[in-house]
């Protein structure tokens, strides 16, 4: 059974609703708590945050990103991008190579040690997703689906 926080107990429905919205609000900050609780857990004893998960995320499914690239999909500054990527890489897990037709260039690529601790992280979440979605069916699921399509347009 994973851990709860104190605020855990604070049940999103004890919540004033200052606009119509707020319940859907409430659900995407619950929901994505909801999703992220057990692999937060494990990253926390791996000594890695939410994060760090994120670059692992986005390395293993784009090889060889540049790390100009890296922080554009991340939508973060060099900054904040910085001591957790420092982290991946003295931890060894992942590599940097100079780019062979732009030397200053960086391509970021996973260790192995990496692709494991990326994998469980999201099998973590991909679990609760596929719960969820079996819940809601295929029609809830394909809604769901539509609108943070549509959030995520956005960026």
């Amino acid at each position: 059974m994973p851990k709860t926080s104190p605020a855990a107990g604070l049940h999103r429905a004890s919540l004033a609703k200052l606009n119509e919205l707020d319940a859907a609000l409430e659900l995407m900050y619950y929901g994505w708590r909801g999703m992220t609780l057990e692999a937060d857990d494990y990253l926390a004893k791996q000594g890695l945050s939410r994060s760090h998960h994120r670059i692992l995320y986005v390395v293993a499914r784009r090889p060889d990103i540049a790390i100009g690239a890296l922080i554009e999909v991340l939508g973060i500054s060099k900054q904040a991008l910085n001591r957790p990527l420092n982290l991946l890489l003295e931890r060894k897990l992942l590599t940097s190579q100079r780019a062979p037709e732009q030397h200053r260039s960086k391509l970021l690529r996973l260790t192995a040690a990496g692709q494991r601790i990326e994998q469980r992280a999201s099998d973590h979440e991909r679990k609760v997703m596929r719960q969820a979605f079996d819940r809601a069916g295929a029609s809830g699921a394909a809604a769901w689906m539509a609108v943070m399509e549509a959030i995520a347009d956005n960026n």
